[in-house]
């Protein structure tokens, strides 16, 4: 006979099969029968059928509904839903649906939730809204949460969890694990045991295996780590994931300013972050700023315009170098055929060495011990590149256009702008870091100006000078 726990799986395992198809998408049928509760109002049968799905499953239910079902199966589900499902989509859906919602519903709600997840959906609202809820919340979640969300954005006291487990240093062991035995407010799960003075300053750090491993009447100060890794509440959330990288880290403490413990960072946030930071990056280096898919056409329309309008403003540059040689393109028509493949090739190869340097950067593997090394690579591969182009293309112009020589100029041309494409890559992420600027999100267009500009005059230039047009 299953026990309980397995009975559990075996339904959690059977709610999965019937939501997903194989390719891992959800089953249409399984969505028509959703609406089809939600249009009659069954909550009976939602409840039923939700019951056992992950939030994360249930986030993806609601993306595929329409606006109105959206809400409608929120409140066909009643204090059955798991507000834990709302960090599982974006901002404008999950301001939506807690707009929808009377302050005390979503206070009964986060405060079910652990204290990391209850900032991550109150955050979004603003401050009007966030008071309400607060207002309905007992006294000592309020302050916590309150206490989270008077840090600043994408700060790891944002990110941090303010349940914890903290202990002085002449606690034994013993003593230490009844605590965690009798105790009724710990946190669902938690990686390692902190060590405080009265007034809270982290002491040290025990991890759950050393702990359980050490005989019941040793101190806690004799097995504690002494010197354990803590990141200040106001560091950047992008600065913690650094940290949690480099260490290998499962948890860390999380400081204020007078060293005090306020809270703990696990791997799950960092995860998060991780995808969100590069999610940002990818986002920032296309130019389409922090989009969601639940967007309005205004919304993504007032995005992208700003780095539209930018990238016109190269290409009129371009277009001005281009002017400068109208005669030469006149008494040449094969030039005005030719030069849109340097400059792309130029672009696409600029591009490559752009990308490799914005995520080195973001990353920290780039630094100023190795980037006389990592300059003068891409400096090699952009003349490797343009050299294997030069024979290739310069091949090709000679026998499209019955004109070798015309072949050794877009030759030379495309040397010049695949080395300048390298350095340009590599280069203007780096000057923009050191002046304090996103190199993700600014570089593309300097980037582009540069391998457009070049590429353009290095072609049409040779030209001039080895035909003697003008």
């Amino acid at each position: 006979m299953a026990s309980e726990d397995t009975t559990g799986m075996l339904a959690d395992d059977e709610a999965e099969r019937m939501l997903r198809l194989e390719d891992g998408g959800l089953n249409p049928d399984v969505i028509e029968d959703v609406e089809r509760w939600v249009e009659e109002g069954d909550a009976e049968a939602l409840r039923a059928f939700s019951e056992d799905l992950h939030e994360s499953d249930v986030a993806d239910i609601l993306v595929a509904l329409s606006k109105d079902e959206q809400s409608a199966f929120v409140q066909l589900l009643g204090d059955a839903f798991d507000f834990a499902t709302l960090t599982e989509l974006d901002e404008n859906l999950r301001v939506r649906l807690l707009d929808a919602m009377e302050p005390e519903v979503v206070a009964a709600g986060v405060a079910e939730l652990d204290s990391d997840d209850a900032v991550y959906i109150l955050e979004d609202l603003d401050e009007e809204a966030q008071a309400d809820i607060l207002r309905q919340m007992p006294s000592v979640d309020r302050l916590a949460l309150q206490r989270a969300l008077d840090y600043p954005e994408e700060t790891a006291g944002r990110r941090m969890q303010s349940d914890f487990i903290a202990v002085p240093p002449f606690w034994n062991v013993g003593r230490t694990i009844d605590y965690m035995r009798d105790a009724s407010d710990l946190p669902d799960e938690f990686h390692e045991i902190f060590v405080v003075d009265p007034a809270y300053h982290l002491q040290g750090s025990i991890s759950l295996n050393r702990l359980l491993r050490t005989k019941r009447p040793v101190k806690v100060s004799e097995i504690m780590e002494d010197e354990p890794y803590k990141i200040d509440a106001n560091v950047d959330q992008e600065e913690a994931a650094y940290v949690f990288q480099r260490y290998n880290l499962v948890s860390a403490a999380v400081v204020d300013d007078e060293g005090r413990l306020v809270g703990v960072l696990t791997v799950d946030d960092i995860v998060d972050v991780i995808q969100e930071e590069a999610e940002e990056d990818l986002r920032a280096l296309a130019g389409v700023g922090d989009e969601e898919v639940s967007d309005s056409v205004t919304t993504i329309t007032r995005s992208r315009l700003p780095w539209l309008v930018i990238n016109l403003a190269t290409a009129i540059l371009a277009s001005l170098v281009i002017g400068y040689f109208d005669a030469t393109i006149e008494q040449m028509v094969a030039l005005a055929i030719l030069m849109p493949i340097v400059a792309s090739m130029g672009g696409n190869a600029a591009t490559q060495t752009m990308t490799v340097a914005v995520r080195a950067i973001a990353t920290r593997e780039l630094s100023v011990r190795n980037m006389s090394r990592v300059i003068g690579r891409e400096t090699v591969i952009g003349i490797i590149n343009g050299l294997v182009f030069a024979v290739l293309m310069g091949t090709i112009a000679a026998l499209w256009f019955g004109n070798g020589q015309l072949g050794g100029v877009i030759g030379a041309a495309m040397i010049v702008n695949m080395l300048a494409a390298g350095l340009a890559g590599i280069l203007i992420p780096v000057a923009l870091d050191k002046a304090g600027a996103d190199p993700a999100i600014a570089s593309g267009p300097f980037v582009t100006t540069v391998t457009d500009v070049v590429g353009f005059f290095a072609f049409l230039g040779f030209a001039a000078w080895w035909f003697g047009l003008s």
